[in-house]
């Protein structure tokens, strides 16, 4: 083999659709990084990086919102404990922030990419039955066979998540402008509405149902739900570092140092009983 078609193999191992970069050049899906700085936001290239091309401004707004929505919860959520306590044992900043989002799995972080899965069910189901039906239906499956938890209803903090109407709101106005179809809300609503039936009272939507409902519409795979969401927490993340290099707590743990932990062992005992039988 020669070594023009050792080159060319090389670069085709590595091939992408990506960048393009070489001495003196940077350019992303064929815009160029000195056009793209001065005219595009953050989240606009998020969306080009992800899918290609622009976002249309309608677009683009509600790819922000649910940025914004999702970028920290405070110490409650375990990702931002950890980024503090990660500090406070002498790592640095990005050490930290790999820490805690390395925490945001199926339960912490999860649940938007789950939710989508379960819209994408109720849709699926729809097309041969009424939309509460197969909400119904697909809710079912859900707990059946993953988890007794629908993802994205309901809080352990909040009885009515503040965070959800803003979003919603925003995807209504997107609807009533033709930007987005409306089928990801009409499905979570669906659910919401059956749960309502069933239980009694309203288990309503969270941050990760209704930002679940905003990255549906705009077209984003599920996986790709919880990868924006660690882009969003990332922020929260690294501003509760930052935050804890400026204190002098040393080896932080879960809880302050005056609280006990329970211990639920054997009672005290000794290996003298243990030496006497022998």
């Amino acid at each position: 083999m020669s070594e023009t078609q050792l080159r060319e193999q090389a670069a085709h191992w590595w091939r992408t659709s990506i960048c393009d970069i070489a001495p003196g050049r940077i350019a992303y899906r064929g815009y160029t990084i000195e056009e793209l700085i001065d005219q595009i936001s953050f989240p606009a290239m998020i969306w080009l990086m992800l899918r290609g091309e622009l976002p249309t401004p309608a677009q683009e707004r509600l790819l922000q919102a649910a940025l914004v929505a999702s970028v920290d919860h405070g110490p409650h959520a375990p990702s931002i404990a950890i980024a503090q306590m990660a500090v406070s044992c002498g790592l640095p900043l990005n050490s930290a922030m790999a820490s805690a989002i390395n925490t945001l799995g199926d339960v912490h972080g999860g649940a938007g990419e789950q939710a989508i899965e379960l819209y994408d069910e109720v849709l699926r189901r729809s097309e041969t039955k009424d939309m509460d039906e197969a909400a119904a239906e697909a809710s079912d499956h859900f707990t059946a066979t993953r988890s007794k938890y629908l993802p994205g209803f309901g809080h352990r903090f909040h009885p009515v998540d503040p965070r959800a109407d803003p979003l919603l709101a925003l995807v209504d106005a997107a609807v009533s402008d033709a930007a987005v179809s409306g089928r990801y809300a009409s499905a979570a609503r669906a659910i919401e509405r059956v749960m309502r039936e069933r239980k009694g009272k309203l288990i309503p939507m969270n941050v990760d149902g209704a930002t679940a409902v905003i990255y549906a519409e705009l077209g984003f795979a599920p996986p790709l739900a919880r990868g924006i969401f660690c882009l969003s927490r990332a922020v929260g993340i690294l501003a509760h570092a930052w935050e804890q290099t400026g204190r002098k707590d040393r080896n932080k743990g879960p809880m302050p140092k005056q609280f006990a932990y329970k211990y639920q062992g054997q009672p005290k005992r000794s290996l003298r009983k243990r030496h006497d039988v022998r």
